[in-house]
């Protein structure tokens, strides 16, 4: 199957989408584990969207949604156990593999259902019977706002919030490469629509516990640079005392800003033998292709993963493959 490749102008919801959306009355959207801004915006921007329609939607995440984002819609109704629900309509949003999904999409009791797969990622696998993929867009919540104007739904400061979180989030602060004149009439439309975006900005992005700092320090003392490639480790032990702190979010980002950096990575040691692995890089560079060849995905400059093995030697082997990509894209 080949993937569009759509411009701006022309990015829309297949009618088939809003058909489905239109039929379900119970849909069940989940966001990936582990979630970003994006991941939490698009799943509270839809659910309200589809509850404003009149539909009764469940939310749903692996993972339990950073406090930073309580300020979202039906944030409080997102589940982390989908035990005795029973949708109509599976939609995944911000997920690139049916993987991300986790714990809350259980295959022998929804495996019949329709699944709608929302997503931006170039990685993306097409796992859905309806794939609605836009790599050109910078954030999940982006195609929700094109979503939004689709239904012939007006904006009120409650979706704008919601949608503009995602965007805030995934192009940290209007600073990536596909932050382009669509996406800032967009952003000017949600901000007329309420929202607010210097609080936004604050909440998801300058936003940190003492716990995570402490985490960050400790993981800075591991930095290792290694011919344009930047790393640290959070290993169990690091975090053993922070009150349940996993991710040392936001590090690989800060650690790509080093001057000598052209490629970013944390390697973060999880329960049962396993390690997330998360990768960012400056423009020229592409780490998606080497999250893809682990089982992950995401972005040319920022992707990730899931690998097993002990976290020192995993990082050695990683690091050695993200020197690969290291050869400037043509």
């Amino acid at each position: 199957m080949t993937k569009p490749q759509p411009s701006h102008s022309s990015i829309a919801p297949p009618p088939e989408l809003l058909d489905a959306l239109s039929s379900a009355r119970k849909p069940l959207i989940i966001a990936h584990l582990s979630p970003d801004g994006d991941a939490i915006g698009s799943l509270t921007a839809l659910g309200y969207l589809l509850y404003r329609m009149g539909k009764d939607p469940i939310l749903a995440c692996q993972d339990k949604a950073p406090p930073a984002f309580n300020f979202l819609p039906f944030y409080d109704r997102i589940l982390q156990d989908t035990q005795g629900i029973q949708p109509d309509l599976v939609i995944s949003v911000d997920s690139s593999d049916p993987t991300r999904m986790g714990s809350v999409y259980d295959e022998a009791r929804f495996g019949d259902l329709p699944l709608i797969v929302i997503d931006h990622h170039i990685t993306n696998v097409y796992f859905g019977d309806l794939n609605w993929v836009e790599p050109m867009c910078c954030a999940t919540d982006e195609m929700i706002y094109y979503l939004t104007r689709a239904l012939q739904e007006p904006l009120d400061e409650t979706l704008a919030t919601a949608l503009l979180t995602g965007i805030v989030t995934d192009t940290r602060g209007f600073r990536t490469y596909n932050v382009t004149p669509a996406v800032m009439h967009i952003t000017g439309e949600l901000i007329d629509a309420g929202a607010p975006l210097s609080i936004i900005t604050e909440r998801v992005l300058d936003n940190r516990s003492l716990a995570l700092i402490t985490l960050w320090a400790r993981a800075l003392d591991t930095v290792e640079l290694d011919q344009g490639v930047i790393s640290a480790i959070n290993t169990l032990a690091m975090r053993r005392d922070l009150g349940g702190v996993i991710r040392a979010e936001g590090l690989v980002s800060f650690l790509l800003s080093a001057q000598e950096a052209k490629i970013a990575a944390v390697f973060t040691e999880m329960p049962a033998g396993k390690v997330e692995c998360s990768f960012r890089a400056r423009r020229g560079y592409d780490v998606s292709h080497i999250a893809l060849s682990l089982g992950g995905g995401g972005h040319p400059p920022a992707a990730g993963c899931t690998v097993e093995g002990e976290i020192h030697t995993v990082r050695s082997q990683v690091v050695a493959m993200l020197k690969q990509a290291l050869q400037p894209e043509s």
